[in-house]
């Protein structure tokens, strides 16, 4: 009989598995990688595209054309393609980011051949219908007028802006840009990015022989590109230097704040060693900055850091909201446990604490096939491959105080940081 008064055996987290996908490569261009879990009942189906930007690095016409997948083709309404969806219990998402679109295909096995025509018929056929432009462009423009009177929001616009400039991940939405948005410009880029060849197929779940010969057949062969592949152009930034900019808001209640500088993105060999000073200091709920800022001192109830991995770039951050009257007390706390943080060595206890909580994150994230498969599309669009989790997990595992000092004296300069105050000056 279990002896509950006994604790069970404790041993560290070592090293994962991870699952290893199958590669298939049509003849159209398209690659597919597939995760196998023959005793799911659900298949995952993200269709990836790579942003295209030829010239003009006007993101806000790639996020139109990515919500607008879904709002009509040659032989649907946006009404029929939702109700084919739902009818068959399915779940359609298209998602934007910096660097691609993807379309997104939740379906049980046994629905998946019902749904997977519908799919076929937006990636082959979208027309972006002139009413639901429209439509897109009121709702939008209502939304971002309410939007700029938050001051959080105002915050991360400036924030974005001053750290990217004009290029596609300084771009900010506004009216004059909303309206600018027409039909023909986005028939032209989704005949020019959604495409076969500039698309990666993963697929996780109960990937049977049958389901795969069906997507062959249906994006295989009868997904054809439309003409030759885009080239990826790499995006241009401004020269960074570190400075303050102040909105004052007479009224605000509270001041948002938000530090940052461009950084280093997962390709480099320190990104590992970065993210675990930076959960220290600001990346969970008991590093440094909430035990200070909000623990402490109860400026704020929330306030956290993060390195940001794009594909061009990379980011460090810091946001906060906190009333008016502390505005620049936390700035001075802020800038007191970076200066601690380079010269203080950090305790083995504190270590510990932050490399358990990394490893149980980790851990913790793979609790399914389709968990792997993120894994793996985090790493992938950076040329790399799951061997980038075992030296990740090794690194973290073998931090030292010496290494968080060695990290944050190269990583962690307040003075190189980027300050956004979008309030009060108190």
């Amino acid at each position: 009989m279990l002896n509950r008064v006994i604790a069970p055996l404790r041993h560290d987290i070592q090293d994962i598995t991870l699952v290893q996908p199958d590669e298939v490569v049509f003849d159209n261009g398209l690659r597919v990688f597939v995760f196998s879990a023959p005793t799911q009942e659900l298949v995952k189906a993200e269709f990836i595209f790579q942003n295209i930007f030829d010239g003009s690095e006007n993101s806000l016409l790639h996020t139109c054309a990515c919500q607008m997948l879904k709002e009509g083709t040659k032989t649907r309404t946006s009404a029929q393609i939702a109700a084919e969806i739902d009818f068959y219990g399915a779940y359609l998402m298209p998602e934007y980011s910096f660097d691609q679109t993807a379309l997104t295909l939740y379906s049980l096995n046994k629905h998946l051949s019902a749904v997977l025509p519908v799919v076929h018929d937006i990636l082959n056929d979208a027309i972006f219908p002139e009413v639901e432009l429209e439509t897109y462009i009121r709702n939008n423009k209502q939304t971002l007028q309410i939007s700029l009177q938050k001051n959080d929001y105002v915050a991360r616009r400036l924030f974005f802006k001053n750290l990217f400039g004009e290029s596609r991940y300084g771009q900010v939405p506004t009216e004059e840009a909303y309206e600018k948005l027409n039909r023909d410009d986005l028939i032209a880029l989704y005949q020019k990015q959604v495409q076969p060849q500039n698309c990666t197929l993963i697929l996780s779940g109960n990937i049977t022989d049958e389901v795969l010969a069906e997507i062959r057949e249906l994006f295989g062969i009868q997904w054809q590109n439309n003409g030759g592949a885009s080239r990826i152009v790499t995006p241009e930034f401004p020269a960074f230097v570190p400075t303050t900019v102040w909105e004052e808001r007479a009224e605000a209640l509270q001041s948002a704040i938000r530090l940052g500088m461009p950084a280093i993105n997962r390709t480099h060999p320190d990104f590992p060693a970065i993210q675990f000073v930076n959960t220290l200091i600001g990346g969970y709920f008991g590093s440094r900055l909430m035990r200070n800022i909000r623990e402490e001192k109860g400026f704020t109830y929330s306030i956290g850091s993060a390195f940001a991995s794009l594909l061009h770039t990379g980011f460090f951050t810091i946001a906060t909201e906190v009333g008016v009257d502390s505005t620049q007390a936390t700035l001075l706390e802020i800038e007191k446990e970076f200066r601690v943080l380079r010269e203080t060595a950090v305790s083995e206890e504190e270590i510990a604490l932050v490399r358990n909580y990394m490893l149980g994150s980790i851990l913790g994230s793979i609790e399914s096939v389709f968990s792997h498969a993120d894994k793996f599309k985090a790493v992938y669009f950076y040329g790399l491959d799951l061997s980038y989790y075992t030296r990740y997990n090794e690194i973290i595992r073998n931090m030292t105080a010496a290494d968080v000092q060695r990290i944050a004296n190269i990583y962690f300069d307040y003075n190189n940081l980027l300050k956004i105050i979008v309030g009060k000056m108190n």
